[in-house]
């Protein structure tokens, strides 16, 4: 069983962003890049899954030479082999589900399973988008998958504002990971020596016959306001004063 993993290149959560001066993006000067959290978490349930029942893991990013990085580390964790689809072009979610769409079948996996979401733009739309670009079911937000023992659908418990929703999806699929899916494991030394060897492939949209372009652009970014600072009260009445002259009661 092929299970196809796409992650994406974004700032560390830990990494302090800052706006440049034009409003054009963002500074990257100093900026320490990483694997998107939840796509990691989608790369950990992956592997488990060949863990126990074997098959082929497959983790792609789409971005310029400088992902590389990033599906080294995914090597690393234990992917299989790995795909750079190489370009510099600034792309949106649709642009890059087509091409995820190409990919896909390309490499006819059993199913995708990806981040629900990036922590830089926080779309929320790729997963979405692929699924009803090749025509196949999805489940997102998912906290918990099991598989059919014939591996033909996917139990999903998905985290909704009402709570836990179990839906279950015929394979070949596409499923999007939230946080509380696993904690993806530490990259090891074994592990990234391991990582050298394996096979990572460098191709282009336009090897996969997709002209993608983005149909959303951004103007301008702007920092946010800066917050006033607090005000200390000393009683509970006083602290009803405040909360009346900001009118919140």
């Amino acid at each position: 069983m092929k299970i196809l993993v796409p992650i994406k290149r974004v700032p560390d959560a830990d990494t302090r962003i800052r706006v440049r001066a034009d409003g054009s993006g963002i500074e990257d000067d100093g900026i320490k890049y990483a694997v998107n959290p939840f796509d990691a978490i989608a790369l950990e349930e992956a592997i488990r899954i060949r863990e126990a029942r074997g098959g082929e893991v497959v983790v792609a990013t789409i971005g310029g030479g400088e992902c590389a990085e990033q599906l080294r580390n995914g090597l690393a964790m234990g992917a299989d082999r790995a795909i750079l689809v190489n370009t510099s072009d600034a792309l949106d979610s649709l642009a890059i589900a087509r091409i995820l769409a190409a990919l896909w079948k390309r490499e006819q996996p059993a199913f995708v399973l990806m981040g629900k979401q990036a922590i830089d733009d926080d779309s929320n739309q790729a997963g979405q988008m692929l699924a009803a670009l090749l025509g196949v079911g999805q489940a997102t937000f998912v906290s918990k998958l099991e598989l059919a023992e014939d591996n033909s659908t996917a139990l999903c418990s998905r985290e909704t504002d009402a709570g836990i929703e179990r839906v279950r999806v015929k394979l070949p699929a596409v499923i999007t990971a939230d946080l509380r899916l696993n904690e993806p494991r530490y990259v090891s030394l074994p592990g990234i020596m391991k990582a050298k060897k394996k096979p990572l492939e460098e191709i282009t949209p336009a090897d996969l016959g997709v002209a993608a372009a983005s149909r959303t652009h951004y103007l301008r970014y702007e920092a946010p306001p800066r917050r006033s600072a607090g005000v200390r009260v000393a009683t509970v009445d006083e602290l009803v004063d405040k909360l009346r002259e900001a009118k919140v009661l």
